[in-house]
């Protein structure tokens, strides 16, 4: 869900944030450009993650991304959002891409420019990669720590609140409560200033497993009411609402 680069349109935006990404990605279609055909694609893979559905979209609009990228600027992100969808089939059970995603982010990395803002992106995305599927906590922490600095010196305000909510839940993995606790409000404050709503259940429900009573109940109905609103999702979400 994180996000690197420019920001969205404003009409892209509002509807991305509620999540309705075919018809946000709708809005940039037309123009050719190799920049709009990948925001396009990233926003038809997020609806990947949070859905877990729309496979064949998000990899057509991945391929004309590829297909336009002509700098190396441009073919480094896409192979990030390569790394991405593979990632995310991967994790899904749709089909083991992993080593897909391995290729696609060490690819990027190898494109992008050390210090470009993209590099925020990638860092937190080889981060997930660690810490899911080769359980590498002390790399994905690492990565994370450096994709949150990338984020925060670029103004990526959305990437920071992702960054805040992994660190947060290595901390309460090593039983750092208060640590944990602090990530996981930073996460939530982040994507209700932003009004990311899609974003808001998961933060709350990150933060109810280190509150105390009576705010953790308070925060669980509040995720579980945004949840139901935004039609029962993020799909991960399910059994724990």
């Amino acid at each position: 869900m994180a996000h690197g680069g420019p920001p969205d349109p404003p009409a892209v935006w509002r509807l991305r944030s509620r999540g309705r990404w075919a018809q946000a990605a709708a809005l940039l279609d037309g123009d050719g450009s190799p920049h709009s055909a990948l925001r396009r694609a990233a926003l038809l893979i997020e609806r990947c993650v949070f859905t877990g559905d729309g496979w064949a979209e998000a990899e057509d609009a991945l391929r004309t991304a590829e297909a336009l990228a002509g700098t190396d600027e441009e073919r480094g992100r896409a192979a990030c959002e390569r790394g991405q969808l593979a990632y995310t089939a991967t994790m899904f059970g749709v089909r083991d891409r992993s080593d897909e995603a391995r290729s696609a982010l060490g690819r990027s990395a190898a494109l992008l420019a050390p210090g470009a803002a993209d590099r925020a992106l990638l860092d937190f995305r080889r981060g997930m990669l660690a810490e899911n599927l080769t359980g590498d906590p002390a790399g994905a922490r690492l990565a994370f720590r450096r994709a949150h600095a990338g984020a925060t010196a670029h103004g990526d305000r959305l990437l920071a609140s992702s960054t805040w909510r992994h660190l947060a839940g290595l901390a309460l993995q090593d039983g750092e409560l208060a640590e944990a606790r602090y990530g996981f409000a930073e996460c939530l404050r982040i994507r209700e200033e932003l009004d990311f709503l899609i974003g808001t259940p998961p933060a709350m429900v990150s933060l109810a497993q280190v509150e105390s009573e009576p705010e953790s109940t308070r925060l669980r109905k509040e995720a579980s009411r945004v949840f139901h609103l935004l039609g029962d999702l993020p799909i991960w979400l399910r059994d724990t609402l």
